[in-house]
């Protein structure tokens, strides 16, 4: 159904295009880069605005680049087949082989049944449970795993005589929260727990020539994520919601209960266990151990193999393989084309000269204290991406984001990585992200419990965020933040 916005993104989306093309014409602006600018407002708005899939608006630059005179259709094409496509890829596969034999569901329970009965650390047991699996699992796919599992508890206290009145609705709603705010934050500690920040490993390759590795975006990530899966919990246990009943009847019962359904640990559930674990290790430990032994390994090169053993090792009872090339296709195809797009929009910014003349009109931020910008750049993300896609939002910004760097003197990784850290702290609406679109359909929430809440969350998220990218991040990636020399 197209609602009123859609319509209006529909026309505006391609009128900007025309506009742009044949009516805009500043000094310092090449036709080429005319060309890419033309074609990024008008992806951008249908973007925005969600005209038509944003996984085919990703398509467009295919069509307007070359046609335009922007970039190559060879050069255009070859952004769709960038190795962090190929990593992903290879995630998601190995993802799809832990959901399939449940190994996903039995990690999680066990996490919650070691945590105990107190109302407030199950859902501190759930959070952990959710933000572990979706650093390697997709957040929403990770959302959709724990929601039957919370249902349960939660249906569990309900049905309980000696339950406070009422009590059930106030854990339900503190619950739901918890697990659809703990798929976003657990998604930051790994470069492959959100799309934002492959993407941005992706551009950062693509414009500087400069690898983010699997190891170095966890050794930052995973504090920020631990930090505030910490600070959420305390903050929607005792600040958001208020609890009468601290102990929960028949809580671990009911963990044990779906414990004891699953069975005990299959052949293939370890098989699968151990592949994960050990793609895990070799990319954790590829930049310092791996590429001493094989010098041209990489993340991605890690992710295939991991995915073709899957492929290759048979079940108990050897009839298949522990996964299937019908198993597999179920890859979320929208997630890679949204890729592509943002690697040829990166490409088409570098390639046409256009991201050198959006540089050179920021001199307006020189002088603007880099604090400060950080500031307003990771708040702008942050709201910005409840009414917009973080994928998209960070496939616009990041290419522009560069040569503002440049511009201003200031060393890229601060400004890129601000947002997007920020694409993936939106706490405020359903829309904002899959995992609260998931939760928000348990029927346990209202738009206002989620706005009233998530609006703090955000303010947290951006104060956290601003203190980790501004203090830490030039610590453990080893730059100056007022110098751009890439760091070996």
């Amino acid at each position: 159904m197209y609602t009123n916005s859609k319509k209006v993104g529909l026309i505006s989306g391609p009128l900007a295009f025309i506009l742009i093309l044949f009516f805009f014409q500043p000094e310092g602006l090449n036709p080429r880069a005319n060309a890419v600018l033309a074609s990024t407002a008008w992806i951008a708005i249908w973007w925005i605005t969600e005209a038509i899939p944003i996984a085919v608006t990703a398509l467009l630059p295919i069509i307007l680049f070359p046609l335009t005179g922007g970039l190559g259709l060879s050069e255009t094409t070859a952004s769709f087949g960038h190795k962090y496509v190929f990593l992903y890829i290879g995630g998601f596969i190995i993802a799809i082989a832990i959901q399939k034999w449940n190994l996903h569901k039995r990690i999680a329970l066990n996490i919650i049944n070691l945590i105990g009965t107190n109302v407030v650390n199950i859902i501190l047991g759930f959070m952990m449970a959710t933000a572990f699996m979706s650093m390697w699992i997709s957040n929403t796919a990770t959302a959709v795993m724990m929601l039957p599992i919370a249902i349960a508890i939660v249906t569990q206290l309900k049905d309980d005589p000696n339950t406070i009145e009422k009590e059930n609705l106030i854990f339900g709603k503190a619950l739901m929260l918890g697990i659809a705010y703990s798929a976003s934050i657990g998604g930051l500690s790994t470069l492959i727990g959100t799309p934002p920040n492959l993407v941005l490993a992706g551009v950062v390759e693509e414009t500087f020539g400069y690898e983010i590795t699997f190891a170095q975006w966890f050794k930052f990530g995973f504090p920020i994520s631990s930090v505030l899966l910490f600070i959420c919990w305390k903050y929607l246990t005792s600040f958001a919601f208020k609890f009468k009943q601290k102990k929960f009847p028949g809580g671990r019962e009911e963990i044990s209960k779906q414990l004891k359904a699953l069975g005990q640990i299959s052949y293939e559930e370890k098989l699968v266990g151990l592949v994960f674990g050990l793609t895990a290790l070799a990319w954790v430990s590829r930049s310092f151990l791996l590429q001493s032994i094989i010098p041209s390994i990489d993340d991605t090169i890690i992710a295939m193999i991991g995915a073709v053993i899957i492929f290759l090792i048979p079940t108990k009872n050897k009839e298949r393989r522990l996964i299937n090339w019908e198993e597999a296709v179920k890859l979320p195809w929208g997630i890679l084309l949204l890729f592509g797009g943002g690697m040829a929009l990166a490409a088409g910014f570098k390639d046409s000269g256009l991201a050198l003349w959006i540089g050179s009109q920021m001199t307006l931020l020189d002088g603007i204290s880099l604090f400060l910008l950080v500031i307003i750049l990771i708040t702008a993300v942050n709201f910005l991406t409840e009414i917009t896609s973080n994928l998209a939002t960070t496939a616009m910004l990041l290419p522009i984001l560069y040569p503002m760097a440049i511009t201003i003197d200031v060393h890229p990784f601060i400004l890129m990585v601000s947002a997007t850290v920020a694409a993936t702290c939106a706490f405020m609406l359903p829309v904002a992200t899959p995992p609260n679109a998931v939760v928000f359909g348990s029927g346990y929430l209202r738009i206002p419990d989620m706005v009233r809440v998530g609006v703090w969350m955000n303010i947290v998220s951006i104060i956290i965020l601003t203190l980790f990218v501004f203090f830490l991040l030039p610590i453990l990636w080893d730059f100056d933040p007022l110098v751009f020399i890439i760091p070996e």
